[in-house]
């Protein structure tokens, strides 16, 4: 166990590599938001990728920017 990190190695699990894509509709421009170099279109959907670890976070992040997700898919690693 010499020279190996047990703590924080969540890339090297199953559930750290997955990356999930979710398809969001309704954002709009906040102070969240407002620090972007790009302004969010209201109508459409928008696609984003998350790592496993983050959904919780982006899902909070995505409903205070008054967004609606309405699909979430994981992405295949080939």
């Amino acid at each position: 166990m010499f020279g190996q990190a047990a703590v924080g190695g969540s890339a090297n699990s199953p559930s750290g590599s997955r990356m999930f894509r979710y398809e969001v509709v309704g954002l709009r421009q906040n102070e969240e938001n407002d620090r972007n170099n790009y302004s969010i279109r209201r109508s459409g959907s928008v696609f984003i990728t998350v790592p496993y670890n983050r959904m919780n976070e982006e899902m909070q992040r995505i409903l205070r920017m008054g967004g609606k997700i309405v699909n979430i898919e994981p992405l295949s690693a080939g």
